[in-house]
């Protein structure tokens, strides 16, 4: 459980460090389509970025309040599926959840010549992001795996409609 001291320090951050986090993310986007995605405000307009943003920042929130994978899932299920719909490598797919720990890092750092900070904290937070980076992995694949099956049957339907066309009277596939 992260310590009152650095969840107060994470909590009064919170927009700071999503904005930043989801900035490092459009990064991993063409210019073009990064532009689209930071500057589009309309959920509907910009689906993808809507998306992106809202699931960060109830990643985020359970990170805060403990990282339930029943709780999280959902909100890494709307990132997931665009990175395995875009083709992204799962290395690729997952890399956003390792760019919050730098963020994190970058903010305690600047806040450290302020006042005293609780790096020790930042350990056991940054293992909690390290055990939903093993939990995107799995989402990931398995978006990939459903994508995967979803081609199979359109190919095996158009190969049966072909065969039907050529007046074959072949099923196959069943």
């Amino acid at each position: 459980m992260v310590t009152v001291k650095l969840h107060n320090f994470l909590s009064g951050k919170k927009d700071a460090i999503i904005n930043k986090w989801y900035e490092g993310v459009l990064k991993t986007y063409p210019a073009e389509a990064a532009r689209f995605l930071r500057e589009e405000k309309d959920r509907f307009a910009n689906p993808v970025g809507y998306a992106l943003y809202e699931g960060m920042k109830g990643i985020y929130e359970e990170l805060l309040r403990g990282l339930e994978p029943d709780r999280v899932d959902p909100w890494l299920d709307r990132i997931i599926r665009i990175q395995a719909v875009q083709e992204f490598r799962p290395s690729q797919a997952v890399a956003f959840v390792f760019l919050l720990k730098q963020v994190v890092r970058e903010e305690l750092a600047a806040a450290a010549a302020e006042r005293e900070l609780p790096w020790g904290e930042l350990l056991e937070f940054e293992a909690r992001v390290d055990e939903l980076a093993g939990l995107a992995f799995d989402g990931y694949m398995k978006c990939r795996e459903e994508l995967f099956a979803i081609r199979i049957k359109e190919i095996k339907n158009r190969t049966s409609r072909l065969l039907q066309r050529a007046n074959l009277g072949v099923t196959i596939f069943e």
